[in-house]
């Protein structure tokens, strides 16, 4: 059960508006509780990762409760051994679509408690979500309570208009949204500084689809399984199916889906595959849909590549390969000079 010591303040999003408040048991300064990736385009899934540097002027964490802002969607935490995770649900303040149906209510906050990370210890809080029609240039903001074994701190100040947000004391996690544009522009400096663009790895195309960023984790030793990730587009006019998929790394694979049921993470093959619509993209991602790799031959190790082909119902079969991230890894790859 989440500790409610302070009910939690209404969430002021987007910038323009006053800062709230800051509530905190001590006054001395503390690390701030941020994300992960503090960037992403509208119109896409996004995995929130809240890293957690160290506890409240040394007393060791306990609860993390993160509230949900209007406009991110399609919540899916994940839990924590050693943690109770809370997920307290509520109606939207209007109708938003999903997966061709409309959704009007879902989660409005996430909550880790009765756990115990010590102050001089790191740890991250994860969750998946789709984030809709934000407009380029605007600031989401997630205020977090962090509790512990002694008092508490509230991550929930927004800046206003033109504020910088690390003048704040206690800023409220951010996710900025850029726009397609944006991100272009950052790949072709990128690149003028003599790199390669940041989409982090190789692109391969077949009929109306266009598969992106291809990555595994590294695995140890004796380890018989790894999770395979991407991005398809369909550039077309009709749906296709990601049917099956082979490697010559693995035994056997499959497609597989992982989702919350009753506060507990479940995975299940996907029998009849995974349908990518038109001008739709896909991700298979940590936490989501994801291709598994059975049976691996060999341990995968940071810096290789994991062969395979990938089945689609109408595009047929794509040749591809996955780069092997760290053991651990959120997300594929860094690009390579």
């Amino acid at each position: 059960m989440i500790i409610n010591s302070c009910s939690p303040q209404r969430l002021v999003a987007g910038a323009g508006f006053a800062a709230m408040a800051v509530i905190a048991s001590h006054s001395s300064a503390f690390a701030h509780i941020t994300l992960a990736t503090g960037e992403t385009r509208p119109g896409t899934y996004y995995k929130a990762v809240f890293q957690v540097p160290h506890g409240c002027d040394g007393a060791a964490t306990q609860t993390i409760r993160i509230q949900i802002p209007e406009g991110v969607i399609g919540v899916k935490p994940m839990p924590k051994a050693g943690w109770t995770l809370n997920v307290t649900r509520g109606a939207y303040a209007k109708s938003y679509q999903s997966h061709g149906k409309a959704v009007t209510e879902g989660p409005k906050e996430v909550a880790w408690s009765g756990g115990s990370l010590p102050d001089d210890n790191y740890d991250e809080f994860v969750f998946t979500s789709f984030i809709t029609d934000f407009p380029p240039g605007q600031a989401i903001a997630f205020p977090t309570v962090q509790q512990c074994a002694k008092g508490e701190v509230r991550w929930d100040q927004i800046a206003s208009a033109g504020e910088n947000p690390h003048s704040l004391k206690s800023p409220a996690p951010a996710l900025r949204i850029v726009s397609d544009t944006t991100v272009a522009q950052a790949q072709m400096d990128h690149t003028k500084m003599g790199a390669a663009p940041q989409t982090g790895a190789d692109t391969f195309k077949i009929g109306d689809l266009v598969v992106a960023s291809p990555w595994t984790r590294a695995t140890p030793g004796g380890a018989k399984i790894a999770g395979g990730y991407l991005k398809v587009t369909n550039s077309g006019k009709s749906p296709d199916r990601l049917v099956s998929a082979t490697s010559v790394g693995a035994d056997r694979v499959e497609i597989h889906e992982m989702s919350m049921t009753d506060g507990v993470m479940k995975m299940r093959p996907l029998a009849d595959g995974l349908t990518i619509k038109p001008g739709e993209t896909v991700e298979l991602k940590p936490g989501g849909f994801h291709i598994m790799f059975m049976d691996i031959k060999q341990p995968l190790k940071q810096g290789d590549t994991l062969k395979a082909s990938l089945k689609f119902e109408k595009a047929g079969t794509l040749d591809v390969s996955f780069n092997v991230s760290a053991m651990g890894a959120t997300s594929e790859p860094a690009h390579k000079h």
